[in-house]
């Protein structure tokens, strides 16, 4: 499913703690244009809840979420 996206932005929030991940993705979001994809990926348990509900109340598209070496990356692009 992710092989075919292509990552605008992306940012490493591993070892921040929540709500820490989530406020990186929310300035990335704010500093893209519409269109951009943005990742964050987190080792927060935390924002595998979070970060998916910012993204449905934010009304931005999720993308989906993989697991990678111990992490989670979020992907989410902007429509609005």
């Amino acid at each position: 499913m992710m092989q075919n996206i292509t990552i605008t932005k992306e940012s490493d929030a591993r070892g921040s703690f929540c709500p820490g991940p989530l406020m990186e993705l929310i300035r990335q979001v704010r500093l893209a244009q519409v269109g951009d994809v943005i990742a964050v990926i987190s080792s927060d348990d935390g924002s595998k809840k979070d970060i998916p509900a910012w993204i449905a109340k934010a009304k931005q598209e999720f993308l989906g979420m993989e697991e990678i070496g111990g992490a989670t990356r979020f992907i989410c692009r902007k429509i609005k």
